[in-house]
């Protein structure tokens, strides 16, 4: 039995006949019910299957950074989807059961702050990251934006530990520089991302990809 949701006209939770009324990010929609398949499943179908699972594991673990990296998108497809989907049409290479994901063409972040010259990244100590940047440019009214920070370990992407190191919230543009720590064990390769995010967290600058540095 459904439930209408503030009367008549308002939305039907619950199942009602053949219509079943749900909600996802607060609206309201209906569906029918689960069919059973009987057809076999394509070679490309297989390969969709992959393709959707593979992009949910890798970003599983930075769901935190897209969440505040795609963050305008989270009143309609949500933060995370959004990522997906980007991830999905742009940073896949290869064909069928062969194609893997490029860390060079994902966005962790996408948005209109603009990013300053001279990035770059350097690893000072162990377990010890420097990122830097211009500050020869930098604006009244973006000095206070800050810089998000990310080290991802793909390889070790489905372990449960030491997989990802970030910061959402570092340094201020007008400050040139932040540290970002991380495992110091020997042995891992790091992808590194970098973004900014401005003060009132009303949007961010597009995630910018620099390459890799291996304890």
């Amino acid at each position: 039995m459904g439930r209408l949701i503030n009367g008549i006209n308002g939305a039907i939770v619950g199942k009602v006949g053949t219509v079943i009324g749900s909600s996802r990010n607060g609206k309201p929609y209906i569906k029918g019910p689960y069919k059973k398949r009987t057809r076999k499943v394509s070679k490309k179908e297989l390969a969709n299957r992959h393709k959707f699972a593979a992009a949910q594991a890798w970003l599983k673990p930075l769901l935190n950074f897209v969440r505040e990296g795609f963050h305008m998108y989270k009143m309609t497809s949500g933060a995370f989807m959004a990522a997906k989907s980007y991830l999905l049409r742009h940073a896949f290479e290869g064909e069928q059961q062969a194609m893997r994901i490029n860390p060079v063409l994902v966005k962790l972040s996408v948005g209109e702050l603009p990013l300053p010259g001279d990035i770059a990244v350097a690893q000072t100590a162990p377990g010890e990251l420097q990122f830097t940047w211009d500050t020869a440019g930098v604006q009244w009214n973006n000095k206070y934006d800050q810089v998000m920070m990310l080290a991802y370990n793909v390889e070790n992407a489905k372990a449960h530990f030491n997989k990802a190191y970030y910061k959402l919230t570092g340094q201020f543009r007008s400050a040139g520089a932040d540290i970002l720590r991380i495992d110091p064990a020997p042995g891992k390769t790091w992808h590194l991302y970098l973004a900014f995010t401005s003060a009132d967290r009303s949007s961010q600058s597009d995630s910018v990809y620099l390459g890799t540095i291996s304890n």
